[in-house]
């Protein structure tokens, strides 16, 4: 089998729960079995996910396999990370419904070729288990060291409950790890402590622990706060190419040396040039996000889509031209401008809509649509032009 790139890998690598252990299994073989675990509360997936995702897919085309695990059962029960309250539960069928969507969303990366790829959900060992076999397991580790949790000392500090269900949710992910016969693991750092646990647990039963990585993380589009649908600064990997190659125009320059070493596979020596340049003004900013911008879209759509959207947007923003494949959107009489806006953008949500509105993302032609008119009835002339933030036209057509 020919050997993982660990060096490929470095660039998007932050640490490795041993890299020894890791090198080790590499050159004895078999093929390492991937956990890749995830609690379906959102069927919500953007491109700082996908680090992890075209990480797996490199083992993956060395014949590795990524044992996509569904937390159906864990979803229940609630992961505390990154949360300072409890959240709510969603409902058995909604697990379902998401589970299913983020098969279809991790395919856009993942082979999901059944050779290499496998899916399974924790409610296979965790509905079958009994009373006497949980408290085994709780038996094996002390409560000092689950509360030593960074999420859990902050609750504490601001005086907030921690639900017992929430305390053991760590155990519950760790075990996992031992029913699966998990090699490897590949997450973010928030992560880290559950899969650390997982190795606890493989140990406690005699199995050889997993190793486990964890990837860099880098800011949302915004440069501030990580991706995340509800501040709105995220790239989504179910974006079409044309939203991709224009979230990566509008990102802050600062960003653009750390987004093309994480997000795509352009040449070190080709980004180390950047990284010099853009201080001393031989690297121009709009041209490196154009590049940036290109090899993103290519990643994931491929060469001719990247191609195709940089020449669209030189000619739509450098020639201030409206584009003529403009979309139709037709449009019911009485609808209110809010609507049709959630017509025009369904994956936005309302709230992000009024505030583009405020900022006045949102033309009609030549004229900027005020915000005060959102919830009126949008008037217009079949034909018109309607502009939704920078990137999207449509021609208005009456439905009626």
């Amino acid at each position: 089998m020919p050997m993982v790139d660990l060096d490929l890998l470095a660039r998007t690598t932050d640490q490795i729960f041993s890299l020894e252990e890791l090198r080790e299994r590499l050159s004895k073989g078999p093929p390492l079995r991937i956990k890749y675990g995830v609690d379906v509360t959102a069927p919500f997936l953007h491109i700082g996910h996908a680090v992890n995702l075209w990480m797996m897919r490199h083992f993956q085309e060395h014949g590795h396999v990524v044992v996509f695990l569904v937390g159906d059962f864990t979803t229940r029960i609630g992961d505390p990370t990154g949360k300072s309250k409890t959240r709510q539960v969603p409902s058995r069928e909604e697990i379902n419904r998401n589970a299913e969507e983020f098969i279809r969303q991790v395919g856009q990366v993942l082979l999901t070729d059944p050779k290499v790829f496998e899916v399974r959900r924790n409610s296979e060992w965790f509905d079958k288990m009994s009373v006497d076999e949980f408290m085994s397991l709780l038996a094996l580790v002390t409560h000092s060291r689950l509360i030593q949790r960074d999420m859990f000392q902050r609750r504490i500090e601001a005086n907030h409950e921690i639900y017992m269900h929430e305390l053991l949710y760590p155990i519950l992910q760790g075990y996992d790890s031992y029913m699966l016969k998990s090699d490897l693991t590949i997450v973010g750092t928030d992560q880290l402590f559950n899969e650390l646990m997982g190795r606890v647990y493989q140990e406690k039963f005699s199995q050889a622990p997993q190793v486990v990585m964890t990837s860099k993380i880098t800011p949302g589009t915004d440069g501030k706060e990580k991706q995340s649908k509800t501040l709105g600064n995220y790239i989504a990997l179910l974006d079409s190419p044309r939203d991709k190659f224009g979230k990566i125009m509008s990102i802050p320059d600062e960003l653009i040396v750390q987004y093309m070493k994480v997000y795509t596979e352009l040449p070190l020596a080709e980004i180390a040039s950047v990284e010099k340049g853009l201080p001393v003004g031989t690297a121009h900013p709009m041209t490196a996000k154009k590049n940036l911008a290109r090899a993103l879209v290519a990643r994931y759509h491929g060469e001719a889509a990247g191609e195709e959207e940089q020449r669209w947007f030189e000619t739509t923003f450098s020639e201030r031209k409206t584009p003529d494949d403009v979309p139709e959107l037709r449009v019911r009489g009485g609808t209110t401008l809010i609507d049709l806006l959630a017509q025009a953008a369904p994956e936005e949500s309302k709230a992000a809509l009024r505030r583009l509105l405020a900022q006045g993302g949102v033309r009609l032609g030549e004229e900027k649509v005020e915000a005060e008119r959102a919830l009126e009835p949008f008037s217009f002339e079949p034909g018109d032009t309607l502009k939704v933030g920078k990137r999207r036209w449509f021609k208005l057509l009456s439905a009626d």
